[in-house]
């Protein structure tokens, strides 16, 4: 290459960052490198879900498996992804810009002790009560080895509440710090543990796979908990952080965090805690409806954790210190663009999961033990959930901030009214609609959908505005592309559809053709309807483009 094209390209690159280097295009490359990190963990996370659906199959012990951890995983998301990594963040952020790191660092110690006390109380109590928690949850269940297996898998797993817990205090110190990666990166280690131990331990209870296996999946969840922990206390430490036991529970930072974390246990839970509800609802549905239910939830989660947890762990910090200078025009400027960020990415992702619901869960889980009929049913509960996406990725992003904003409660009241709603909903769609599982699927979304409604009008009282004009006009504009996206895949499904398409290759490649199509037609539509988000993605992706040219 010549000094002449060298210096061009430097040139275009250099033009292309005057160009797309806005306060936005910063806020997504700082989200870029956690997108990345959640984008391998929620892959792992999928993969260990197929492992689990081909080897062992939707039936009595995965169901029974599913129903045993999600008291554990429900706790695990509240604090990896919600109340406790929120509430410590807030007030940490706040404790090192105003006082320093050794300050920072004496707090953190003091909630570590707090927090091994309380969840090794909460982890005794759970093992006693297991029978209760697996009657609540799966009071359908008629089954009785079925029940017993469910309430022997739920002993096992609760443990995991403990060292996840840790694993979320390790995650909020190192985002305060400014490290996101590494701290994404955990649930990936987790996952990738969790698939290793799994198999090996599944193999030695049953060589065959057959039902006791799944008691070797369940001790690989609990050392795949113990990973996620101790993947990140290298870092910490090489960061200044000195881990060691101080009690002291009447600390005025300690009491600050219990005051913002235990409203917004329930205000950040609403989505999850209605997931438990739908699991005893499903309980009442077909064998294997459980499975089916959390492969839809899983596919869903996928861009949820791309987009709207990647994007609300680094914008808390940065508000939460804006909240702590009392500059609300720039918490106000933050988070807005946040919001249109999670809507920007969440609305077509929907979109693109309800068009290719069938295609994408056959091309993912359709093979060992897990069959056509239960493709469509999987298919028809992701259908259910896209509808309520892109709300399900806002709220990740809004929820921290009513925290950092020193206002727990209203997230907290707008979510007992939401899992109110979700039983009524669900009374509605499964016992008098008959809708299964997409019944249970849609409840949810729905309550979503006016939990965010609730959320979003709040936040507008509190900053004396929420920059609405941007946000309707977005919202116009992504509703015309995600038409258009829709219709186009549509159509390209449609002319595919004559074609013989032979396993998971020709699957993989129909779907990565539809879902092609679906982005081009989506990307160039928004860019051509100046939507800011799409350009700055666009941007984003040109300038690394040139970058990787020049190098």
């Amino acid at each position: 290459m010549t000094l002449l094209s060298r210096a061009s390209q430097g040139a275009e690159l250099d033009c292309a960052k005057e160009v797309f280097m806005s306060e936005g295009m910063s806020h997504a490359r700082r989200a870029g490198s956690v997108t990345i990190a959640v984008f391998f963990s929620r892959i792992f996370g999928l993969v260990r879900e197929v492992v689990l659906n081909n080897l062992i199959g939707p039936g009595r012990a995965l169901d029974a498996f599913l129903l045993a951890f999600r008291i554990p995983n429900l706790l695990r998301d509240l604090l990896a992804e919600g109340a406790l990594s929120n509430a410590f963040v807030s007030v940490f952020s706040k404790k090192l810009e105003k006082e320093g790191k050794e300050a920072a660092f004496e707090l953190a110690n003091k909630v570590v002790t707090l927090l091994l006390a309380l969840m090794s109380v909460i982890v005794a109590v759970g093992i006693l009560i297991a029978p209760w928690i697996v009657s609540a949850l799966g009071a359908g269940f008629e089954d009785a080895q079925k029940r017993e297996l469910a309430i022997e898998l739920t002993r096992i797993l609760f443990p995991f509440i403990l060292f996840v817990s840790l694993a979320a205090l390790l995650m909020g110190l190192l985002n305060s710090l400014g490290s996101f990666f590494l701290p994404a990166s955990a649930s990936t280690v987790f996952n990738i543990a969790s698939i290793i131990f799994g198999l090996l331990f599944a193999w030695m209870f049953d060589p065959a796979f057959g039902e006791r296996a799944i008691y070797g999946f369940a001790f690989g969840t609990l050392l795949g908990g113990v990973a996620q922990m101790a993947c990140q206390i290298p870092k910490a430490w090489s960061m200044g952080y000195r881990p060691m036991l101080k009690w002291d529970t009447m600390h005025p930072d300690v009491r600050e965090i219990g005051r913002l974390m235990l409203p917004a246990v329930v205000g950040g839970a609403a989505v999850q805690i209605n997931v438990l509800v739908n699991t005893t609802f499903a309980s009442f549905l077909p064998e294997g409806t459980i499975t089916c239910l959390s492969n839809a939830f899983r596919l869903m989660q996928l861009p949820i954790g791309l987009f709207g947890v990647a994007i609300a762990t680094v914008t808390l910090p940065t508000i939460a210190r804006h909240a702590a200078q009392d500059n609300r025009a720039a918490f106000r400027s933050k988070l807005a663009r946040a919001f249109r960020h999670a809507l920007a990415l969440g609305l077509p992702a929907a979109t693109g999961l309800a068009v290719l619901a069938v295609p994408v869960v056959r091309m993912i889980f359709e093979r060992g033990r897990f069959s056509a009929e239960d493709t469509l049913t999987t298919a028809l509960g992701l259908q259910g959930y896209a509808i309520g996406l892109a709300a399900y990725a806002s709220i990740k992003v809004l929820t921290p901030a009513f925290i950092a904003h020193g206002d727990p409660n209203t997230p907290l009241r707008v979510s007992l009214i939401g899992i109110g709603l979700n039983l009524v909903f669900n009374t509605v769609f499964v016992f008098v609609l008959k809708w299964g599982i997409f019944g249970l699927a849609l409840s949810t979304s729905l309550v979503a959908l006016i939990n965010l409604t609730q959320l979003s009008w709040k936040m507008r009282q509190h900053l004396g505005g929420f920059e609405s004009r941007a946000l309707f006009s977005l919202l116009l504009r992504l509703t015309i592309s995600c038409a258009v996206m829709a219709l186009t895949v549509w159509s390209v499904a449609h002319a595919l559809d004559g074609l013989v398409v032979f396993g998971f290759l020709g699957n993989l490649i129909q779907v990565f053709l539809l879902v092609l199509c679906g982005a081009a037609s989506f990307l160039s539509l928004g860019w051509a309807l100046r939507v800011q988000e799409t350009r700055e993605l666009l941007g984003a992706l040109f300038a690394r483009f040139l970058k990787k040219g020049r190098g």
